[in-house]
């Protein structure tokens, strides 16, 4: 029979505005207790936006905890209490690459760090493009952000050769590629986000869930 893991205590530890940290004591098996750090987290949305052509539209945007500027999908947090996962993809896309969708899919959900951090991601697939206007962008890295259309035969390739190391990009890219070919079918977009990450949402009043 598969052991019950359960948390018996926990403490705050860290509580920032996009992340925080917590203690937990769990029941591991033969009934000893641990302790389990984890990085709270807000959840996150991203999107592969597909042209006629099969380009992408990728962002370049610097990330301090790398020392560099990655290549990465229009993404951001689900940082509006409330906010359902579409409506999140959509405000972002317009607000990184001033880009609207007629059509909109599912491409995968993933946990990405899940030895230590809570955050999980939908990546929809969105097609049928068109210019709207930028919404204003909010964080200081969107204001030096680049972009490039990016045919996504070439993407993959990038990735194999480590030029798109962004984890989210990575699986949406190659997700995408899958669908196109035909191999696979994207989820509709009301399908049940079961990781989505709540504690912060539970702790915080909102709306703005990065306020303290």
């Amino acid at each position: 029979m598969s052991h019950h893991f359960r948390t018996v205590g926990t403490e705050l530890l860290v509580d920032a505005p996009i992340i925080a940290v917590r203690r937990d004591d769990v029941v591991m098996p033969g009934e000893v207790v641990a302790q389990r750090e984890v990085v709270e987290h807000l959840g996150a949305v991203a999107v592969v936006a597909l042209d006629e052509n099969n380009r992408i539209a990728m962002v370049e945007q610097y990330r301090h905890s790398v020392g560099k500027r990655l290549w990465e999908l229009p993404a951001g947090l689900l940082d509006v209490k409330g906010e359902d996962e579409l409506s999140g993809a959509q405000r972002e896309l317009q607000e990184e690459a001033g880009l609207a969708a007629e059509e909109w899919a599912v491409l995968t959900d993933l946990v990405t760090s899940p030895g230590f951090c809570e955050e999980a991601v939908r990546v929809f697939l969105a097609r049928g493009l068109s210019s709207v206007p930028k919404l204003n962008a909010e964080g200081d890295e969107e204001a030096d952000m680049g972009f490039a259309w990016v045919p996504l035969a070439e993407a993959v390739e990038r990735i194999l050769v480590g030029e798109i190391v962004n984890s989210i990009a990575v699986a949406g890219i190659l997700a995408a590629y899958v669908c196109v070919r035909g191999d696979a079918t994207p989820r509709p977009v009301d399908s049940p986000f079961e990781l989505r990450p709540e504690s912060i949402a539970h702790r915080r009043p909102g709306p703005d869930l990065k306020q303290l």
